[in-house]
């Protein structure tokens, strides 16, 4: 298994190389897959990876997927009646689940935070997003289906932080516990 440390120097030779055009498209994502076990080992680092490259002059940018998240939910229009609802069936969890779901999925709420985030960025030079947090869409969402609807806005190069295992090339298992899925144009790194 490749470690933390080596996939973070994989990445770097990328960002300094560029991303060329593949067949798997031509938007500056990459993910840097890494074991589950590893998540909190992945937070400690990613300050450490930021001043590194922050002394290659780099601007770092950090999106976290749970502030996103906490962000839609807290600010949904039906907050106080979920808060209700969950007074009187606290152990309604399917319910709970997909009602949250698709607070998180209504009008492309987390797209569009990322999407603001990435257009924010649009012209800033030798510029990184480390996009954090991604444990936080279980159970409602993947980021491979965010990922395909913002294609053509990575406008700078992406970093995905992706809690899961890598199988073959290009197929990822969210978290090590959802099915294959081989659907991202991204660049797998460690896993």
């Amino acid at each position: 298994m490749v470690s933390l440390q080596e996939s973070f120097n994989e990445l770097k030779n990328l960002l300094v190389r560029g991303r060329s055009l593949s067949p798997s498209g031509d938007d500056p994502i990459f993910y840097i897959v890494f074991s589950p076990k590893l998540m909190l080992d992945v937070k400690r680092q990613l300050k450490v990876w930021e001043a590194k490259l922050k002394h290659d002059g780099w601007n770092v940018h950090i999106f976290s997927m749970a502030d996103a998240i906490d962000g839609v939910l807290k600010n949904h229009d039906l907050r106080h009646i979920w808060l209700e609802s969950e007074k009187e069936s606290p152990f309604a969890f399917e319910d709970i689940k997909k009602t949250l779901a698709e607070a998180l999925c209504e009008n492309d709420a987390l797209k569009n935070k990322l999407q603001k985030k990435l257009e924010s960025l649009k012209n800033e030079e030798k510029t990184v997003l480390f996009v954090t947090d991604l444990e936080a869409l279980h159970p409602y969402l993947r980021i491979g289906a965010i990922e395909q609807k913002l294609q053509g806005s990575f406008f700078v190069p992406t970093v995905f932080l992706y809690p899961g295992t890598r199988v073959g090339k290009s197929t990822l298992k969210f978290l090590g516990i959802y099915p294959e899925d081989g659907n991202y144009r991204s660049i797998h790194i460690g896993g």
